[in-house]
């Protein structure tokens, strides 16, 4: 008995020391420096004249994500001129100094972006610029374009038969001069594969905020944001027309305040009557000059706000289909489905699959 007991206090006195060896080894481990990780190559192409937001947009982003405390920089952010001098012409006086000439760069990088601007779609690009950039993006690990930087991405073959985006008022010349681009006028930004287009201007800066949030996460992309007090996702949803925006250039003032009170109120069951009277008009003037100042009819800029605050909510949240119609005005499932089908071509169901959080 007295054997027992003690061969049971050896093993019990082997555990705990097998357990304190085991914790102290956990605690050095994790006192232990983290391996330092190199940052994320970064290149930015930019075509002279080039629009300098399209540049420095989505640089602030990375070097935001490079500030924030508590960890190493996240990227390396280097400037190529696609001209033969490193001085690059904006479409402001102040000219902006790169890195090297695209001679020059012989690099390996993580995400190569091409900026927009007059020189995009104005220049005669050489073959030999033509071919680094094709190279440059087909041995980078993801690469796209900021504005009509997707015109220059087009003239390399690499957006042949992707889904595209890039300014609307350039999303016409892209579609004629390049057929095989799959454009999509609508988008922020479009992602097909590792390649990413984005439309003007500042949409660089949501171009990148996606690039962040897919690398280092939403709460670091979220905290870029509010630092550069911009939207992480716009209200708007991904969409570069805004039924609201669109409408905001009556010369009436009186339409102009009606269209504000409709974009709060679109829920509501809103007649034309009933409008009519909100603008202190007959429902036939009404209509009239509605039409001639809106360029569209009461009804179709009363479905164009729901059908817009609809595909807000079927990009983000995951309401039933009920839950979204009653949502964004619509009377029920069905009425939402036959305007989707209408407008867009596809279901609300089809809809969320490409385009809600699951897909992206």
């Amino acid at each position: 008995m007295l054997s027992y007991a003690k061969a049971e206090t050896e093993r019990g006195s082997l555990l705990i020391q097998r357990g304190q060896t085991r914790s102290r080894a956990e605690r050095n481990a994790a006192a232990k420096p983290r391996a330092r990780r190199d940052p994320r190559r970064v290149l930015i192409v930019a075509v002279p004249p080039v629009r300098a937001l399209d540049v420095l947009g989505p640089s602030e982003v990375f070097g935001d994500a490079n500030r924030l405390p508590g960890g190493d920089p996240s990227y390396s952010v280097e400037i190529v001129s696609a001209g033969d001098e490193r001085l690059i012409a904006t479409h402001v006086r102040t000219a902006l100094l790169g890195d090297f000439i695209y001679r020059e760069c012989r690099a390996h990088f993580d995400t190569v972006l091409v900026a927009g601007g007059d020189g995009a779609h104005h220049s005669e690009f050489k073959p030999a610029f033509l071919d680094w950039l094709r190279e440059q993006c087909m041995s980078a690990r993801r690469f796209g374009s900021v504005c009509t930087g997707a015109l220059v991405l087009a003239k390399t073959g690499l957006l042949d038969g992707r889904r595209a985006t890039t300014h609307w008022h350039w999303c016409g010349e892209l579609a004629r001069d390049h057929p095989r681009v799959k454009v999509d006028p609508d988008p922020i930004y479009v992602k097909d594969g590792n390649c990413y287009t984005s439309a003007g201007v500042t949409a660089g800066i949501d171009l990148a905020l996606a690039l962040v949030e897919e690398d280092l996460g939403s709460s670091i992309a979220l905290q870029i944001a509010q630092m550069m007090v911009v939207f992480l996702r716009r209200p708007s949803g991904q969409s570069q027309f805004s039924a609201t925006l669109a409408a905001q250039s009556c010369e009436r003032p009186v339409l102009n305040d009606l269209l504000a009170w409709i974009a709060e109120n679109y829920r509501h069951d809103l007649s034309i009557a009933a409008l009519a009277r909100r603008a202190a008009m007959s429902p036939r003037n009404f209509a009239r000059v509605f039409t001639r100042e809106v360029g569209k009819t009461p009804g179709k800029h009363l479905e164009d706000l729901r059908v817009e605050a609809a595909r807000r909510q079927l990009e983000s949240g995951s309401a039933g289909l009920g839950q979204v119609a009653a949502a964004s005005g619509f009377g029920s499932a069905e009425v939402l489905r036959r305007a989707f089908v209408r407008r867009l071509g596809v279901t609300p169901g089809q809809y969320r699959k490409s385009f809600g959080k699951a897909a992206a």
